[in-house]
């Protein structure tokens, strides 16, 4: 298993590529990201999406942002709209299949890894409970921005 005293800046900058591969691999909107940074707090979460990590690496891979944001990459990848229910189910599949990918390109690291079933998140809420934390800004062209966040603990 990955401890947490364990990471090395080479570990942190491999996990964080491949957060953002993964991301580029599956929504099909150019993406751009800002530099990761260190969390030193408590992530507070209004509309996204929450994934456990089980396996060598144990934590949370963290999807947030604008409703808006969410329907617009629903969009590209359907090419409809996406509201109410629909934008739900997609907000947690847009998960699965980031923590997927990110979960296979952690193989290639030598940590072997599963995920949870999604947890959408649609009110307010506090994640606190976690002894590392990064977060990836992301900004997709003419769509808005996103924040990933992996939280290990």
């Amino acid at each position: 298993m990955i401890s947490t005293t364990d990471m090395t800046y080479q570990t942190n900058i491999h996990f964080i590529q491949g957060i953002i591969t993964s991301m580029k691999n599956v929504v099909p909107l150019q993406i751009t990201n800002s530099f990761p940074k260190r969390l030193e707090h408590s992530v507070v979460v209004d509309y996204g999406v929450s994934i456990e990590l089980i396996g060598d690496m144990k934590g949370k891979l963290v999807m947030t942002g604008d409703v808006a944001v969410f329907s617009a990459i629903g969009q590209s990848m359907f090419g409809m709209p996406l509201e109410g229910e629909m934008l739900d189910s997609f907000i947690g599949e847009l998960g699965n299949m980031i923590a997927g990918s990110f979960s296979t390109i952690l193989v290639e690291y030598g940590v072997t890894t599963d995920i949870t079933t999604p947890f959408v998140i649609k009110e307010h809420i506090v994640l606190a409970e976690f002894d590392k934390g990064m977060q990836v800004p992301l900004s997709f062209q003419d769509t808005g921005d996103m924040d990933i966040y992996l939280l290990l603990d």
